[in-house]
């Protein structure tokens, strides 16, 4: 550990640690609050404040200057210095298993903004809203990606809110009913694919097929869908696109969801939704006023096109 480490871990140090998270708030050629609000927000003498400040200039984070009656201004500020000495560690998103080329665009933008922002970040993928959500409330994620759709739900159940809403087809492109060649959709008894894993697909589906107490309910995963079609073990489904494709070369047509109420159902359902604890992490509140959702969207948009390569 060097001198300049162990001056970190004196009560100066520490009070500049807890400067730098405030620091990330703040913009360039912007006035700072005066030394004795600092002091107060985090519990210390103008002293300390003082002595924080110079610790953060003498390790590159900042760059300040005063400006008489003006006060003191933030003029230069390294936001990965920052960051790395505010000890808010890395942030961590959960979001779907990337089996599609949008995930991976999504995946791609959403690392690069954030990065962008000045925050480490890494992402877990797993299958399931619910299941995702559940690791945001057990505390071991810090957001969550998943569609609109099912965030509103769980907004309305859970002490989470809503980060950000990346708009239509940033999540899944469009819905249609995957039918069996040569099955009829009136017919009854028609066995229909659903995944209660997925409670955006299970919503889908059962909306589509309302009023219809003929349904046999096959259960099944995207991973399953071929062979059930290919064994005649399912007639029909509603799934999202991007992943029917994954069904081409089997025997099987995609008709348009032609309920009005569904469509909206599906339009909700393809945008991607952000979503963190009421109580958030710090580390998201130091760099939610900097994140730049537009280059999430540009980049999701630049993999789709195949005009940039997808890293996550």
């Amino acid at each position: 550990m060097t001198d300049f480490d162990e001056r970190f871990l004196t009560r100066n140090g520490l009070a500049a640690r807890q400067l730098a998270v405030l620091l990330l708030n703040h913009e360039p050629d912007t006035r700072l609050p005066r030394v004795r609000d600092f002091a107060v927000e985090l519990g210390v003498g103008n002293g300390t404040v003082q002595a924080a400040l110079h610790l953060l200039e003498s390790a590159g984070a900042i760059e300040t200057t005063a400006r008489g009656h003006l006060g003191t201004f933030l003029v230069r500020a390294d936001r990965s210095i920052l960051w790395r000495l505010s000890g808010l560690g890395t942030l961590l998103a959960a979001m779907p298993l990337p089996h599609s080329r949008r995930y991976e665009g999504l995946a791609t933008g959403l690392r690069s903004a954030f990065e962008e922002a000045g925050a480490p970040f890494a992402i877990t993928f797993m299958h399931g809203a619910d299941a995702r959500t559940t690791t945001l409330l057990e505390g071991k994620v810090d957001l969550v990606v998943l569609s609109r759709f099912a965030a509103d739900r769980l907004i309305e159940e859970y002490p989470v809110e809503l980060v950000a809403d990346l708009g239509p087809i940033t999540y899944v492109g469009a819905h249609g009913i995957v039918l069996r060649h040569g099955s009829d959709l009136e017919s009854p008894g028609l066995r229909v694919a659903v995944d209660h894993t997925s409670e955006d697909q299970r919503i889908l589906a059962e909306r589509t097929f309302a009023g219809r107490d003929d349904i046999e309910w096959i259960e099944a995963s995207r991973t399953q869908l071929r062979e059930l079609f290919e064994h005649d073990e399912a007639d029909a489904t509603v799934w999202n696109l991007d992943e029917a494709q994954g069904l081409t070369g089997t025997d099987v047509d995609v008709l348009p969801l032609d309920d009005e109420i569904t469509r909206d159902l599906s339009r909700r359902n393809s945008s991607a939704a952000i979503i963190s604890r009421t109580e958030g992490a710090k580390a998201l509140g130091a760099v939610r006023a900097s994140l730049d959702l537009s280059v999430i969207t540009a980049l999701q948009a630049e993999v789709l096109r195949g005009e940039r390569t997808p890293s996550y």
